[in-house]
């Protein structure tokens, strides 16, 4: 009876967290400094806004958001991205495969004076995950996501693993 009891709450348990996995991944590493936009709300206010995509070259190049400017995240650079962005009140969405880079790049910006700046929700691959298109180089739609990593690949649901 007791291992009956212990393995239905295991199964709840698994559960409850396998539903929440993305939430608590991201409490996890985020501080919730900066706040979150949803995939939905970036796509009714996409047109009055300024999208930084915060990873690394090789993962913007693979496939990135339309109209995204990459300031990257080992080479962000904030005097660059002052020039790019001059007006501190302009409304900001940073981004990145899952949401906890684009969080350290939105704190240096916020640090720097920015009033506007948010973090979306499950990056790149929620936005994917969703259903919406993203762009290659060229300005091509494509089904390839940059996955940066084979651990964080299990995130990606929908769309062309890439790893390199």
């Amino acid at each position: 009876m007791k291992i009956r009891i212990l393995s239905f709450l295991l199964l709840i348990t698994t559960n409850v967290f396998s539903q929440n996995n993305l939430k608590n991944l991201l409490k996890m590493y985020n501080t919730e400094s900066i706040p979150y936009i949803s995939v939905t709300q970036l796509q009714k206010t996409a047109a009055n806004l300024i999208l930084l995509d915060v990873r690394e070259k090789k993962e913007f190049k693979t496939s990135h958001l339309k109209n995204a400017k990459f300031v990257g995240y080992t080479t962000f650079n904030l005097k660059e991205t002052l020039k790019k962005i001059p007006n501190k009140k302009s409304k900001i969405v940073v981004y990145c495969s899952l949401g906890i880079r684009s969080e350290d790049i939105a704190e240096k910006l916020k640090v720097a004076g920015y009033t506007n700046v948010l973090n979306l929700y499950g990056g790149i691959f929620e936005w994917k995950n969703k259903g919406n298109l993203v762009f290659d180089s060229n300005g091509n739609a494509t089904e390839k996501i940059h996955v940066f990593s084979k651990e964080w690949s299990k995130w990606l649901l929908k769309g062309k693993k890439v790893y390199e």
